[in-house]
């Protein structure tokens, strides 16, 4: 193995165990906890065979590229250089300490132009807020109906609601998927070899069964502390909300975004809808909760521009 057979392999392996482990509980966080009950093998098949069944389906139709075309813009790099792992090394890093940090930011920045880069950044940005107005809208209107009864009443179709959460699971997923495998292939050639992909596959499964061992990590947290997303039929409604904001922007370009700031918009509009309906207010503690989630979102940001500053200074060395 050559250097940069080595730099690309191992920014690889970072990028995905630490991809997987920050991003994964934007989609798997309220299906973790509704069903904190199950052993963590069963979800894990459950995730696993949704994963195997997109990134192989990705890979036949679109002759190898297993990104979905979100790489189309990023060419594979021609010269390959030791700070390529930074990124995510960074990330890794940034992940043990819980924050829920933008992966595309910080992990594509390293291949990407400022052009390109502003472009991820003002899709990103209505991407929060698109979210946060979509799930401010709909639960507005469904809190009296549903979610208040949801805190009320413990569900009685136990196994209707388990059946129809880990379907809108699934299509939450697969959306997650198809636009954050290329935060994590970016590392390797833009069309892969069958048995590269299937090399590659066995190691995410690897990373993902870790997660779900450890039942989410530290960025769980981000999930459990909001209002009633234990509850199985309101993490059914998260995750079909904000399965639909990823659906919505897959279909309009093929730009990467950073779905952290849209499964945090998600969270905020559903969080100051039910609060208001429920108290007639929005509690000073709900508004410092949010807007320290965000604040964690946003350092995503700020280390990413930091980041590309510090890699193009070893670029000119």
């Amino acid at each position: 193995m050559n250097f940069d057979s080595f730099i690309l392999i191992s920014g690889f392996l970072l990028a995905g165990f630490s991809v997987i482990g920050n991003d994964v509980i934007q989609t798997l966080g309220t299906f973790l906890t509704s069903n904190h009950n199950k052993h963590w093998f069963t979800l894990w098949i459950f995730a696993a065979v949704i994963l195997t069944v997109v990134i192989i389906f990705g890979w036949y139709v679109n002759d190898g590229d297993v990104s979905f075309g979100r790489l189309s813009m990023i060419p594979f790099p021609e010269e390959v250089h030791w700070w390529f792992i930074l990124s995510p090394l960074l990330l890794l890093i940034l992940t043990r300490f819980g924050l829920p940090v933008s992966t595309t930011f910080i992990i594509l920045s390293t291949f990407s132009g400022s052009v390109l880069i502003n472009k991820m950044i003002t899709k990103s940005v209505i991407g929060y807020g698109s979210a946060f107005i979509l799930a401010l809208v709909i639960y507005l209107i469904i809190t009296n109906v549903l979610e208040k009864k949801f805190i009320e009443h413990s569900p009685k179709n136990v196994k209707i609601w388990t059946a129809v959460q880990w379907a809108s699971t699934a299509f939450l997923w697969s959306q997650w998927l198809i636009q954050d495998f290329a935060n994590i292939y970016v590392f390797l050639p833009r069309k892969l070899m069958f048995v590269e992909l299937l090399l590659t596959l066995i190691v995410l499964l690897c990373f993902l069964a870790l997660i779900f061992y450890q039942k989410g990590g530290k960025i769980q947290k981000v999930v459990t502390s909001k209002t009633n997303t234990k509850d199985i039929r309101s993490a059914t409604i998260i995750d079909a909300v904000y399965g639909s904001a990823l659906l919505i922007f897959t279909v309009v370009n093929p730009i990467p975004m950073s779905t952290t700031l849209a499964f945090v918009g998600v969270l905020a509009g559903r969080e100051v809808a039910i609060k208001y309906i429920l108290t007639k207010r929005i509690p000073k503690k709900t508004t410092k909760l949010l807007f320290a989630d965000l604040g964690k979102v946003f350092v995503g940001f700020i280390v990413s521009i930091f980041l590309v500053t510090l890699l193009k200074y070893f670029g000119e060395i």
